[in-house]
């Protein structure tokens, strides 16, 4: 008789479940005493009689669920799709779908035990019902061990009826994601059919859990490494709660105090008993920040400090958010993109799933974020003007302005008229203007415009775009969210050069191209430079990223994963 296998006791022991804020334990009525609600008998004393009297239980759960919103008679569980359930169900004649008179099918078993590591995939065991079924296997294994041959078919027909709708969840949660899909991806598999489901079932039962997992999986690069990266996070993840360091603190002794104190808590301090002194912090802020694959300075500073006070659970859902952002991206990514991540403000151009180019960027301020957004490079310009969007003019140079009109030639700014013509700003009457004014303002080209010395133009309705900038000390900042919403990118030139050597699969055709755009930036030529081959170009918000197999984080800057962990992950 091949009973599920006892719990086994692995890596996955130590931080089985910790997301599980409550458990109510529960064995149907029947369970314990042999009846159902309707007084029928559950008992079954023979496996044929077992399978008859699990297909019965199932059939009229399956319905009752469905008429009930998917809770369970006399039980604390509820199906998550009580419609799609009873269609499995209804394919199979309501027999048992995970096991067959007595014995659990080897499938059931791989599937209870990815449900019991799915937290390997930014899963949590929890939404699959891991803890109700590993006492009911617990039960299944101590029965098997006694000579009584009588068989609670209630509870196996719970248990099947837990796994299936634990399947139904899996699947979508490895293809789809918890969050919602979003106005950019617009992704055409965003709705899954029944047929879908009953393929992944079928699937399942004739080649095994693993397969049917690996398909559904998105294949993006960033999935892969994240996803290598949670084993050695959950191996040495802490869900203790740590001293709280309040930011900004007026008080720098209170401060100091609380940070030695949340330092040695973790390990980072071998002593609290003695105050530690500035070089002593600087070192174990730099063990912290070095352990939480974040920018390591040694300074505990705004982001740091919000690093210290979240834990690792809290870590874990942030890892979870990030594979679910990878789920919403298009089934199949181009061989070639630019791929920007405005949380870790750095850039790579994949080509054929390899990183040919690395750049760190500055990307938006939290108040004027840069978008996530999806689109093609279409023209390179050298020596660009830049014309202030009306945010910028009303919220920044126009009130500038107003106080000391000398302000737009300091800056390099032109006042120009509706016909081109420019206007001296000392003959303006600026006390007339709110945010709205009659007039263009244009930087000039050269080394001191905001844009640098080259641009990339990529169509999009915020009027954001990449370009060089005239603030590159900037780029050796640890926090970077600097700009008006634009990517400034540090590595330009190799991202350019790279562009136009693309241009043609002649490459002396690109290098031609690149030999004329170093000849207009040698003499500080404006030129615009059509693209042909438009390298998509992906804009996104991800907080933590694989890398060498482990995970680093990034400050969630713009407050998006706090907002989408109160809606999406609550409870966990």
């Amino acid at each position: 008789m091949n009973f599920w296998k006892p719990p086994h006791h692995n890596m996955m022991k130590r931080i089985a479940y910790p997301f599980i804020s409550s458990f109510i334990f529960y064995f149907i009525a029947a369970s314990c005493n042999g009846k159902t609600g309707k007084g029928q008998d559950t008992i079954a004393g023979s496996p044929e009689e077992l399978q008859q009297k699990t297909t019965e239980l199932i059939r009229s759960a399956a319905e009752s669920a469905f008429a009930k919103k998917g809770i369970l008679a006399d039980s604390a569980i509820t199906i998550g799709q009580p419609n799609l359930t009873r269609m499995l169900y209804a394919k199979n004649e309501y027999t048992p779908i995970w096991s067959a008179k007595q014995t659990w099918l080897p499938f059931g078993d791989s599937l209870f035990d990815f449900i019991e590591q799915s937290q390997l995939y930014g899963l949590f065991p929890e939404d699959y019902h891991a803890i109700q079924l590993k006492e009911i296997r617990t039960k299944f294994y101590i029965d098997s061990l006694t000579k009584n041959n009588k068989k609670d078919a209630a509870l196996w027909a719970k248990a099947d009826i837990m796994l299936t709708d634990a399947f139904v969840r899996i699947v979508k949660d490895l293809k789809l994601g918890r969050l919602p899909n979003d106005s950019v991806t617009l992704r055409k598999d965003s709705v899954l059919s029944d047929e879908f489901y009953l393929q992944q079932l079928n699937e399942l039962q004739k080649s095994g859990v693993t397969r049917v997992v690996q398909s559904l999986e998105p294949d993006q690069r960033g999935y892969r490494l994240l996803k290598e990266g949670i084993k050695a996070f959950l191996a040495t993840a802490s869900y203790r709660q740590f001293t709280k360091v309040p930011y900004p603190e007026k008080d720098k002794q209170k401060f100091n105090r609380l940070l030695q104190k949340r330092l040695y808590e973790e390990g980072f301090l071998s002593f609290d008993s003695i105050t530690a002194d500035s070089a002593q912090l600087a070192a174990a802020v730099k063990l912290f920040q070095n352990k939480k694959g974040i920018t390591v300075d040694g300074r505990a500073g705004e982001g740091t400090i919000r690093m210290l006070n979240i834990n690792d659970r809290e870590r874990f859902i942030r890892i979870a958010i990030s594979m679910d952002k990878y789920k919403l991206l298009p089934e199949r990514m181009p061989s070639k993109y630019i791929w920007v991540n405005a949380a870790g403000n750095l850039l790579e151009l994949i080509d054929g799933d390899k990183v040919k180019i690395t750049s760190r960027v500055i990307c938006g301020k939290p108040k004027t974020r840069t978008p996530v957004l999806s689109s093609v490079i279409s023209s390179l310009i050298t020596y660009p003007q830049w014309v202030p969007p009306p945010s910028i003019v009303g919220k920044e140079i126009l009130p500038a302005v107003k106080k000391n009109p000398g302000y737009l030639a300091r800056k390099g700014f032109s006042l120009l008229d509706k016909n081109g013509d420019e206007v001296d700003p000392y003959s303006v009457d600026w006390s007339r203007y709110g945010n709205n004014i009659p007039y263009r303002i244009v930087q000039g080209s050269g080394d001191a415009n905001a844009l640098g010395i080259m641009k990339f133009v990529f169509d999009n309705k915020y009027s954001v775009y990449l370009h060089d900038t005239n603030q590159r000390y900037l780029f050796a900042n640890a926090m970077r969210s600097l700009s008006h919403g634009c990517v400034r990118v540090q590595e330009w030139e190799k991202l350019a050069f790279y562009i136009l050597q693309n241009e043609s699969m002649d490459a002396g055709s690109g290098a031609a191209k690149i030999d004329s755009v170093k000849t207009w930036l040698k003499y500080k030529q404006k030129r615009s430079i059509p693209i042909r081959n438009k390298i998509p170009v992906y804009i996104r918000y991800i907080t933590c990223a694989g890398q060498n197999g482990n995970i680093v984080f990034f400050d969630d800057v713009y407050g998006e994963d706090k907002m989408l962990r109160v809606r999406f992950f609550a409870g966990k």
